[in-house]
């Protein structure tokens, strides 16, 4: 009844010097990977309130995985948000450039 914690991953950008936009791995678009980190996050949430409605209802003994399955999707949680406050920083930065 092992949970194996799985890291979190956001794909790295190549820098290939070359004009346009530049592609993550296996040709998956920004927007591709944000919502795939977004269903992740939610499929932590889920997965959480999944938990912690079996430790309510006494289907589940186990108060140990609830725990860290609530600790995983409240820290995806919270990177997620970092990320977002990251993309909206540099969103308002280059607003402010002048051209």
């Amino acid at each position: 009844m092992s949970n194996n914690i799985s890291p979190f991953h956001f794909p790295t950008l190549p820098v290939d010097g070359g004009i346009g936009p530049a592609k993550a791995p296996a040709d998956k678009g920004f927007t591709e990977t944000l919502r795939s980190a977004i269903d992740e996050v939610e499929q932590l949430h889920a997965d959480a309130e999944r938990h912690v409605a079996n430790v309510i209802t006494g289907q589940e003994q186990d108060l140990h995985d609830t725990i860290i399955a609530v600790e995983k999707a409240d820290l995806s949680f919270q990177l997620m948000m970092q990320v977002r406050n990251k993309i909206v920083n540099a969103y308002q930065e280059i607003s402010r450039m002048q051209f």
